[in-house]
Formats: structure tokens, sequence, C-alpha cells
């Protein structure tokens, strides 16, 4: 057996086994009251279409059957070093092992690629890519990094280079902001003290993304657009006390608040303000990031 295929039955086994695997951690552990409990909250669904595109940009590869599934496993493989750099990956050996066809196999490798973890040439075959090569704002490899063993850079990274987009956004968003985007973030704010209300962790987090990822949007810079997938990404894998809008409490959804304020009466200084204190981090990210402006 090729050393290949002995990797990849030893991480096939951890997942019969029925162990969390790297994507598969809870990261919402605070428990959720019984459904018949809940006080009614503001609906989730029916919001402007083009406004709940933002919730999504995290989505990736999952949710597609035998070609997301492989994807994910040999990401996550990649990503945490059981395949390393150079080495080379053998379509017929990945079928045979995952009981896949060579469509199947062929496309997820092709994903791969994309996101620059492998490379295929003539005569030469796939190969894993080094590290530099990466495409390390791919929100796949942001969750896959986060989970495995390099999650304690991974989080430190993200927080850093949320600190430095947020606030920016927050300050470039007030004044500019469409009514309907000022009811939404209005709605959000109201549905996640509903879910703190009740210990609904889930609904918490979902309103948070799509909060933090519709306010990038709305800050009129298309390149930070772009960007509102890594924060949406980086909520998803936070679990960790870097940052503190991620968890529930009642100072989070305070300054949720106080940035809509900022948004709506056109204050940025208010609405940085507010997104900074949000964004409570670790001292190693205090120690790169450079002080606020005066305003």
């Amino acid at each position: 057996m090729s050393t290949l295929a002995h990797t990849m039955m030893t991480a096939a086994r951890s997942a019969d086994s029925g162990l969390a695997g790297p994507g598969e951690l809870d990261r919402y552990p605070y428990a959720e009251a019984p459904m018949a409990d809940r006080v009614a909250a503001p609906a989730w669904e029916g919001a402007d279409p083009d406004l709940g595109r933002v919730g999504r940009r995290a989505a990736g590869s999952r949710g597609r059957g035998l070609h997301g599934q492989l994807v994910q496993q040999l990401g996550q493989m990649i990503v945490s070093g059981d395949l390393g750099a150079d080495r080379p990956l053998v379509p017929e050996e990945i079928g045979q092992r995952f009981e896949v066809s060579r469509t199947v196999v062929r496309e997820s490798l092709r994903v791969l690629e994309a996101k620059g973890l492998v490379s295929a040439r003539p005569n030469v075959g796939t190969r894993v890519r080094p590290v530099s090569d990466w495409n390390l704002l791919d929100p796949d490899i942001i969750e896959w990094r986060a989970f495995g063993p390099q999650r304690d850079d991974q989080r430190r990274e993200l927080n850093e280079l949320r600190w430095t987009i947020e606030p920016l956004a927050a300050r470039l968003a007030a004044g500019h902001g469409r009514e309907d985007v000022q009811q939404r973030l209005v709605d959000l704010v109201e549905i996640m003290s509903h879910a703190l209300a009740q210990g609904d962790a889930l609904t918490f987090s979902r309103a948070d993304a799509e909060f933090h990822a519709l306010l990038i949007q709305v800050a009129g810079n298309r390149m930070l657009d772009h960007l509102s997938g890594i924060v949406s990404a980086a909520l998803q894998v936070s679990g960790g006390p870097a940052t503190g809008c991620e968890r529930p409490t009642e100072a989070s959804v305070a300054q949720h608040a106080r940035i809509v304020e900022g948004l709506g009466s056109g204050d940025s200084a208010v609405a940085e303000g507010a997104m900074r204190q949000l964004l409570t981090v670790h001292p190693e990210v205090e120690r790169v990031v450079p002080a606020p402006r005066e305003h």
C-alpha cells in the first residue's frame, strides 16, 4: 500500500469512528432553548435576496455531494500537513480509496488547484503546493486551517485582518447606506437580542455573520466588498476568545446597536469607535494593530 493510500485510510477511519473531524467541531457551545419556549423574533427569511447573499459567501465547496466531500477531505489533509508539499496525488489511488469516479476526482483536484493547494503539470502529475502558494483568503482554506494544527495562527491572523477591515468599513458606511439596508441591520440586532435571551447561539451567529458582511458590502468600496466572505468565515470558525462579537453577550448586542446608530446618523466616528470596541482582541493583536486615529 502506498504512503498516500495509507494516509487516506487513516483519515477515513477517524471519520468512520464518529469522532469529529476538523470541519465538524461544535462551533456554538451554547445550549439552544426548546422551540416551544422561544420568544418570537423577527423573521430570518424574507429579506431582500440581494442582502441575503452576503451570508452565503463562505459556503465554499460544502453541500455538493461526493465532489464536495472529496474536496473537503483532501483539503483538510493538505492543510493539516498529512499530505506535505510536493507530495504526488495519484488520481487512481484517490478514486479507489474513496470509491469515487475519475470524474469526481478530476473535478475535485481542479477545485483544489484553483485554491492554490495543488498543481498539475504534464509528465509530472498533480502535486501538493507549498503554503506560500495557497490562497489563504479562500473561505474553505480559512476553515481548514482554523480546525487544524495551525488554528492559533489562523485565528490571530483573522483577527488582525478584521481589525484592519471592519472599523474602516463602518466609517465608510456611515451615512451612505440605503434605507432597506439600515432596516435590515436594525432587524439583525433585534434577532441577536432575541437569540441571546433564548440561549440560541446558532441564530445569534448567523445574524452576526450577516451583520458584519452586510456592513462591509454597503461601505461603497468594491475591494472591501470582496473581503466580506473572509469576515463570515472568521466568525464561523472563531471558537475562541480572540474576539468578543461571536459570543452572545449583552455588551456585544449593545455595540452592534451603537454601530447602527452611527450609520443612521452619519456619524462615522461613532460607527468606527463602536466597531473597535466590539472587536476586543488578544494582546498579540494589539501589538501589531496601530492605535485608532483621533477624530
